[in-house]
């Protein structure tokens, strides 16, 4: 290990380490087994499954399927595709679409904010076929977007029939994957996300009450949605913040709308009471510098292209320890972004996250002396090292 290797590692560690704390250690209980088919608890920040029950288990995802329907429309007004004041007309297909409805007209204009708001709050199956035809055309052109989408996220036990999650043999989804689906949801479009919180809508004279008990139970939920058919159950993507931390919840299977309110509560009360989560750095800060040999600048900052941010049990933040290394002689040109090291998280001698440590900035080629005298120093710097 070089000397410049050993005092990054010092200064992180010297970060992170905390001496530990004359308190017993807390308890964390085994996770409440849930009256559901399948279920999820993630951080949202994190990414980290804390619970999980049959969670890659394929199985009918019924109005969660709108999920994917929203999200594919706020990112295509997000690209500039579609508006919310795009005016969409009904088409017949729509109109007579059975289940759920927004209770839109055939031959009228519906603009696609109205839509967004019928498909989320009103479970509207109407609202989410003129959505698709919209978008792609075709309900079946617009399943094949969805599909797109779900691979990208690393949906995997994922696959979409139709924009609204009527029945289909081909046509499932699981709740870790509906997990992860909610979690795009919430950190790329923020702006649209507001509307998963609101607990009423009022279209063609029908005021329709959002499906989702718990934001009228508990005040930290703020989305996402619900879903029922016969074949799924009673099923629920929740989020709720508390201290700002952020968890996620997908559950399935349930016997009730009261049932899965309440067991989605069970999973949210056991992950704020026993876990915690904390951003140790962010991305594109400063974390230590670097030599660079051969190059116009002798020194490259260093940081991280995402922030670093862990969830663990409640307790246990403070035994971690961080450690950074670079990759050995850094040698010029560099290209901004470029992976130089490594930085590893680590509890009790074990890593628990791994992440490469990259360039802030691009440091060129130097002059055809200063390549000659660095090398010249190198050699002398491995000879002795």
């Amino acid at each position: 290990m070089t000397i410049t290797t050993f005092v990054h590692r010092l200064f992180l560690l010297t970060v992170l380490a905390v001496a530990p704390t004359a308190w017993a250690e807390p308890i964390i209980p085994s996770p409440p087994q849930l009256a559901a088919k399948s279920y999820v608890l993630m951080d949202a920040a994190s990414g980290k499954v804390l619970v999980e029950n049959a969670g890659d288990e394929r199985l009918p995802p019924a109005s969660l399927t709108k999920l994917m329907t929203a999200y594919i429309a706020t990112l295509e007004i997000k690209k500039g595709q579609i508006s919310e004041s795009d005016m969409v007309t009904i088409s017949e297909k729509a109109w007579r679409t059975g289940g759920s409805r927004m209770f839109i007209q055939v031959n009228t204009q519906v603009s696609v904010d109205d839509l967004l708001h019928g498909i989320i709050i009103q479970s509207g199956n109407d609202a989410s076929v003129a959505m698709a035809e919209h978008i792609a055309g075709s309900e079946e052109a617009f399943a094949d977007l969805m599909n797109s989408t779900a691979q990208r996220l690393g949906m995997t036990n994922t696959h979409f029939m139709n924009a609204t999650g009527l029945p289909h043999p081909e046509h499932y989804s699981s709740a870790a994957d509906m997990a992860k689906l909610a979690r795009a949801i919430i950190y790329e479009d923020p702006e649209h996300y507001d509307i998963y919180a609101q607990k009423e809508f009022f279209w063609n004279n029908i005021k329709q009450p959002n499906r989702n008990l718990l934001l009228w139970r508990d005040k930290t939920v703020d989305g996402l949605k619900t879903g029922h058919t016969e074949e799924a159950g009673y099923c629920l993507v929740a989020s709720a913040v508390r201290d700002d931390m952020r968890l996620i919840t997908a559950v399935f299977g349930t016997n009730s709308e009261q049932a899965r309110a309440a067991e989605t509560q069970k999973l949210l009360t056991y992950g704020f009471r026993f876990f915690e989560t904390r951003t140790f750095y962010q991305k594109g800060v400063e974390l230590a510098t670097s030599r660079v040999w051969k190059g116009q600048q002798d020194q490259v900052s260093a940081g991280l292209a995402n922030d670093l941010t862990m969830t663990l049990p409640r307790g246990q933040m403070d035994k971690l320890q961080a450690g950074l290394t670079f990759n050995p002689e850094l040698t010029a040109p560099i290209q901004q972004g470029d992976v130089i090291g490594k930085v590893e998280v680590s509890l009790d001698g074990e890593v628990l996250q791994s992440t490469d440590l990259i360039a802030l900035q691009a440091v060129e080629e130097g002059g055809l002396f200063s390549r000659l005298w660095d090398s010249i120093q190198l050699f002398f710097f491995n000879l002795f090292n």
